[in-house]
C-alpha cells in the first residue's frame, strides 16, 4: 500500500494524504459513509460518486451471513455485486459478533456466534474471516478483534487485548499465505485495543506496528466513554504509531469528534450517523444540525444550506422536504441522507484544505462554534 504524506498542519497533530488502491486514489482525511450489507441505505453508487465519495466501508459479519461467501464469490466479488467501482473497506464483523448475537462465546480458537438471522451457529476465526474478506474482495481489510465494552474492568480490557494481539499475528501470518481473487490488490490494517487505559493501550499498539501492517485502526473507542478520554488516547497513540502509514478511528462519528480527531493526527473516519439521522428527518449543515420535522421549517422555503453546491440544496426547500419526511415519502428518507452524506464529504475535504494553508484549527474553532451554536436538532 502506498500512502503519501502530502503536508502537515504547524499547529496541531493534523495532516493530509493520498491512499492509493487499485480501485482508485484517496485524499486524507477522508469521510467513508457505511454500507453494511453492500449498500449505503437509499443511496446508489453512482450517485455516491457524484457526492464525491472515495471509499465506503461494508461489513464482514452481514455479507458473510447473507448473501454469503457462495454467491459473493461467483458475483466476482463485492465491488461487481453492488456495482461500485471505488475502493472498499471492510471491517472484521467482530463487533457485531458482540453486539448483535445474543449467545456467544470467545477462545483462543476464535468465537462461537449464533446468527441475529436465523439463530445458526457460526464460528468466526482470524484465519477464516481473512478468507472471507478475500472473497468479498475488500481494497481494505480488518483482522477480527475483540472490542470490549468501556464499563470493562481493565483485567478484562488487559485479557481481551492479549488475545487481540494474538489474533492479529494469525490473521497477519494467513494474509500473507492467502491470495486475492480478483485481480486486485488487498491491503490489512492492525486494530489497536486496549479501552482508555494508557499502559493496556500502548502495549496493543507497540505489539501490532512490530507485526507491521499496511495501516492501523484505533478500536474499542466511541462505545461509551467521555469524548474527552477518547481524544486522550488519540494523542498517546498519535507518537506511537508509523508516521507513514494511514490511521483509522472507527466508528467516530460526529462532525466535532472528526475535526478534534482529525487535529489528533487521524485520517479515515465510517459513521452511521450521516445515513441514521438522515432517515430520521434531521440533515446537518455548515450552519448547524436541522430536525426538518419541526412545525417551524413547515411555511420555511428557503435552502437547507443556502449556497451550499449539491443537487438536494439547489433544488429542494426545507418546507418541502419536511413535507415528504410527514407524509412518509420515501423521497424525504433519500433527500436527507444525500444532504448528510455531502455535508460529512465536505466536512473532511475542507479540513484538508485547511490543512494544507496552514489554518485547520482556526477553522475548526469557528466552524464549531458556529455549528454547535445553531444545532436544532
Amino acid at each position: 500500500m502506498k500512502f503519501s504524506l502530502i503536508t502537515t498542519d504547524p499547529h496541531s497533530s493534523a495532516r493530509c494524504g493520498v491512499l492509493e488502491t487499485s480501485h482508485g486514489t484517496i485524499p486524507t482525511p477522508v469521510f467513508m459513509p457505511v454500507g453494511t450489507r453492500a449498500s449505503v441505505k437509499s443511496v446508489e453508487p453512482h450517485e455516491l460518486r457524484e457526492l464525491n465519495v472515495h471509499i465506503i466501508l461494508a461489513n464482514t459479519y452481514h455479507l458473510y451471513l447473507k448473501p454469503g461467501n457462495e454467491i459473493l464469490q461467483k458475483a466476482g466479488g463485492v465491488h461487481r455485486f453492488m456495482n461500485w467501482d471505488g475502493p472498499l473497506l471492510t471491517d472484521s464483523g467482530g463487533y457485531q459478533v458482540y453486539s448483535l448475537s445474543d449467545l456467544r462465546k470467545i477462545s483462543e480458537e476464535g468465537v462461537l456466534f449464533k446468527s441475529h438471522l436465523d439463530g445458526s451457529k457460526q464460528h468466526f476465526t482470524p484465519e477464516n474471516v481473512i478468507e472471507t474478506e478475500r472473497i468479498i474482495g475488500s481494497d481494505i481489510m480488518m483482522p477480527l478483534d475483540e472490542c470490549p465494552p468501556s464499563t470493562a474492568e481493565k483485567e478484562y480490557v488487559r485479557i481481551s487485548g492479549e488475545l487481540t494481539i494474538r489474533w492479529a499475528e494469525r490473521a497477519r501470518k494467513h494474509f500473507t499465505l492467502t491470495s486475492p481473487l480478483y485481480g486486485h490488490e488487498q491491503y490489512l490494517f492492525g486494530i489497536t485495543q486496549g479501552g482508555i487505559h494508557t499502559d493496556l493501550r500502548t502495549s496493543s499498539t507497540n505489539a501490532l506496528v512490530d507485526l507491521d501492517f499496511d495501516g492501523y485502526a484505533i478500536g474499542g473507542m466511541a462505545v461509551g466513554e467521555p469524548a474527552e478520554e477518547m481524544y486522550r488516547i488519540l494523542e498517546l497513540s498519535h507518537p506511537l504509531l508509523p508516521e507513514k502509514k494511514p490511521r483509522y478511528l472507527m466508528g467516530v462519528g460526529t462532525p466535532e469528534n472528526i475535526l478534534n480527531a482529525i487535529e489528533r493526527g487521524i485520517d479515515m473516519f465510517d459513521c452511521v450517523i450521516p445515513t441514521r439521522e438522515g432517515r430520521n428527518g434531521r440533515v446537518y449543515t455548515r450552519q448547524g444540525k436541522m430536525n426538518l420535522r419541526s412545525a417551524k421549517y413547515s411555511t420555511d422555503f428557503s435552502s437547507i444550506d443556502e449556497g451550499f453546491d449539491n443537487e438536494v440544496c439547489r433544488n429542494y426547500s426545507r418546507a418541502y422536504l419536511r413535507h415528504l419526511l410527514n407524509v412518509g415519502e420515501i423521497l424525504g428518507l433519500k433527500l436527507c441522507t444525500l444532504q448528510n452524506i455531502s455535508f460529512f464529504m465536505w466536512l473532511t475535504a475542507t479540513a484538508r484544505t485547511e490543512i494544507q494553508k496552514g489554518s485547520f484549527m482556526e477553522w475548526k474553532q469557528d466552524f464549531l462554534e458556529r455549528f454547535n451554536y445553531n444545532d436544532n436538532a
